[in-house]
Protein backbone atom coordinates (compact mmCIF):
# COMPACT_ATOMS: atom_id res chain seq x y z
CA UNK A 1 0.00 0.00 0.00
CA UNK A 2 2.65 2.17 0.78
CA UNK A 3 4.46 1.49 -2.41
CA UNK A 4 1.60 2.08 -4.52
CA UNK A 5 1.13 5.78 -2.73
CA UNK A 6 4.94 6.68 -3.13
CA UNK A 7 4.84 5.66 -7.17
CA UNK A 8 1.56 7.94 -7.22
CA UNK A 9 3.19 10.85 -5.27
CA UNK A 10 6.56 10.63 -7.17
CA UNK A 11 4.39 10.66 -10.60
CA UNK A 12 2.35 13.61 -9.44
CA UNK A 13 5.93 15.53 -8.79
CA UNK A 14 7.25 14.60 -12.51
CA UNK A 15 3.85 15.85 -14.16
CA UNK A 16 4.12 19.63 -11.52
CA UNK A 17 6.83 20.72 -14.03
CA UNK A 18 4.29 20.13 -16.97
CA UNK A 19 1.47 22.20 -14.91
CA UNK A 20 3.95 25.49 -14.85
CA UNK A 21 4.17 28.44 -16.38
CA UNK A 22 7.05 28.38 -19.36
CA UNK A 23 9.52 30.38 -19.36
CA UNK A 24 9.25 33.79 -19.94
CA UNK A 25 11.86 36.46 -20.72
CA UNK A 26 12.41 40.27 -20.38
CA UNK A 27 12.75 42.87 -22.86
CA UNK A 28 13.42 45.86 -21.30
CA UNK A 29 9.62 47.02 -20.80
CA UNK A 30 8.49 44.42 -22.98
CA UNK A 31 7.74 40.33 -21.87
CA UNK A 32 7.90 37.37 -23.94
CA UNK A 33 7.70 33.63 -24.00
CA UNK A 34 9.16 33.09 -27.39
CA UNK A 35 13.12 31.39 -27.10
CA UNK A 36 13.62 33.01 -30.50
CA UNK A 37 12.98 36.15 -29.93
CA UNK A 38 14.32 36.58 -26.24
CA UNK A 39 17.43 34.94 -28.00
CA UNK A 40 17.72 38.00 -30.73
CA UNK A 41 17.08 41.39 -28.40
CA UNK A 42 19.41 39.43 -25.62
CA UNK A 43 16.15 39.10 -23.14
CA UNK A 44 16.31 38.19 -19.29
CA UNK A 45 14.72 35.11 -17.99
CA UNK A 46 12.40 36.19 -15.43
CA UNK A 47 12.10 33.92 -12.56
CA UNK A 48 10.16 33.30 -9.02
CA UNK A 49 6.56 33.47 -9.29
CA UNK A 50 4.26 33.87 -12.33
CA UNK A 51 3.99 36.32 -14.47
CA UNK A 52 1.20 38.00 -15.39
CA UNK A 53 1.44 40.65 -18.56
CA UNK A 54 -1.90 42.96 -19.73
CA UNK A 55 -1.22 43.81 -22.94
CA UNK A 56 -1.94 47.64 -23.19
CA UNK A 57 -2.61 50.00 -26.37
CA UNK A 58 -0.23 51.46 -28.08
CA UNK A 59 -0.69 55.36 -28.74
CA UNK A 60 -0.13 56.81 -31.68
CA UNK A 61 1.42 59.76 -32.09
CA UNK A 62 3.82 61.71 -29.57
CA UNK A 63 3.90 61.06 -26.39
CA UNK A 64 1.17 62.69 -23.80
CA UNK A 65 4.73 64.82 -22.02
CA UNK A 66 5.91 66.85 -25.20
CA UNK A 67 4.92 69.98 -25.10
CA UNK A 68 1.75 71.63 -24.89
CA UNK A 69 -1.32 71.11 -22.38
CA UNK A 70 -2.54 67.29 -23.05
CA UNK A 71 -5.23 68.21 -20.89
CA UNK A 72 -6.83 70.56 -23.63
CA UNK A 73 -6.41 68.21 -26.21
CA UNK A 74 -8.87 66.13 -27.99
CA UNK A 75 -8.86 62.44 -28.24
CA UNK A 76 -6.77 61.48 -30.97
CA UNK A 77 -9.11 60.52 -33.92
CA UNK A 78 -11.71 62.82 -33.21
CA UNK A 79 -12.82 65.06 -35.84
CA UNK A 80 -12.08 68.97 -35.54
CA UNK A 81 -14.32 71.26 -34.55
CA UNK A 82 -15.00 74.65 -36.27
CA UNK A 83 -14.86 77.62 -34.40
CA UNK A 84 -18.42 78.81 -34.83
CA UNK A 85 -19.91 74.80 -34.47
CA UNK A 86 -18.06 75.27 -30.90
CA UNK A 87 -19.43 78.57 -30.18
CA UNK A 88 -22.69 77.11 -31.10
CA UNK A 89 -21.77 73.93 -28.46
CA UNK A 90 -20.80 75.82 -26.02
CA UNK A 91 -23.56 78.62 -26.22
CA UNK A 92 -25.92 75.54 -26.09
CA UNK A 93 -23.91 73.73 -22.71
CA UNK A 94 -24.47 77.46 -21.18
CA UNK A 95 -28.18 77.44 -21.84
CA UNK A 96 -28.82 73.86 -20.11
CA UNK A 97 -25.96 75.32 -17.42
CA UNK A 98 -28.39 78.45 -16.76
CA UNK A 99 -31.78 76.89 -16.76
CA UNK A 100 -30.52 73.51 -14.39
CA UNK A 101 -29.42 76.84 -11.98
CA UNK A 102 -32.23 78.34 -12.00
CA UNK A 103 -34.50 75.05 -11.18
CA UNK A 104 -31.67 74.57 -8.79
CA UNK A 105 -31.84 78.07 -7.25
CA UNK A 106 -36.20 77.83 -7.42
CA UNK A 107 -35.76 74.06 -5.38
CA UNK A 108 -32.66 75.87 -2.76
CA UNK A 109 -35.61 78.48 -1.97
CA UNK A 110 -38.91 75.95 -1.97
CA UNK A 111 -36.39 73.95 1.02
CA UNK A 112 -35.10 76.88 3.25
CA UNK A 113 -38.84 78.40 3.34
CA UNK A 114 -39.70 74.83 4.05
CA UNK A 115 -37.17 74.16 6.51
CA UNK A 116 -38.08 77.50 8.44
CA UNK A 117 -34.32 78.34 9.84
CA UNK A 118 -34.34 74.99 11.48
CA UNK A 119 -37.91 75.17 12.73
CA UNK A 120 -40.50 73.64 10.25
CA UNK A 121 -43.49 72.76 11.26
CA UNK A 122 -44.52 69.35 12.16
CA UNK A 123 -46.50 66.95 10.46
CA UNK A 124 -48.60 64.18 11.68
CA UNK A 125 -47.19 61.93 14.20
CA UNK A 126 -43.94 64.15 14.93
CA UNK A 127 -46.30 66.01 18.07
CA UNK A 128 -46.01 62.98 19.44
CA UNK A 129 -42.50 61.42 18.54
CA UNK A 130 -40.48 64.04 19.25
CA UNK A 131 -37.39 62.29 17.23
CA UNK A 132 -39.09 61.66 13.73
CA UNK A 133 -39.48 65.68 13.80
CA UNK A 134 -35.99 66.06 14.79
CA UNK A 135 -34.37 63.12 12.18
CA UNK A 136 -36.70 65.27 9.42
CA UNK A 137 -35.08 68.29 10.18
CA UNK A 138 -31.52 67.14 9.78
CA UNK A 139 -32.31 65.46 6.40
CA UNK A 140 -33.94 68.73 5.63
CA UNK A 141 -30.57 70.41 6.66
CA UNK A 142 -28.35 68.21 4.40
CA UNK A 143 -30.91 68.39 1.33
CA UNK A 144 -30.00 71.92 2.30
CA UNK A 145 -26.44 71.62 2.00
CA UNK A 146 -26.50 69.06 -0.82
CA UNK A 147 -28.65 71.61 -3.41
CA UNK A 148 -26.46 74.15 -2.33
CA UNK A 149 -23.15 72.73 -3.22
CA UNK A 150 -25.09 71.61 -6.23
CA UNK A 151 -25.36 75.61 -7.10
CA UNK A 152 -21.92 75.96 -6.56
CA UNK A 153 -20.99 73.15 -8.78
CA UNK A 154 -23.43 74.23 -11.55
CA UNK A 155 -21.95 77.57 -11.17
CA UNK A 156 -18.36 76.59 -11.68
CA UNK A 157 -19.16 75.05 -14.63
CA UNK A 158 -20.68 77.95 -15.87
CA UNK A 159 -17.42 80.00 -14.97
CA UNK A 160 -15.64 77.11 -16.68
CA UNK A 161 -17.65 77.90 -20.48
CA UNK A 162 -15.74 80.93 -22.54
CA UNK A 163 -17.28 83.94 -22.35
CA UNK A 164 -20.51 84.74 -24.21
CA UNK A 165 -19.78 86.28 -27.52
CA UNK A 166 -21.50 89.75 -28.10
CA UNK A 167 -23.34 89.60 -31.62
CA UNK A 168 -21.57 92.06 -33.83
Amino acid sequence: MKTASLIFLAGSLIALPALAQERVWRCGNEYTNNATIAQQKGCKVMEGGNVTVVQGTKTSGGSASSGGSSAARAPAGSPRVEGVDQRARDGEARSVLEAELKKAEARQAELQKEYNNGEPEKQGSEGRNYQKYLDRVAEMKAELARNESDIAGIRREIGRLPNKQQPQ
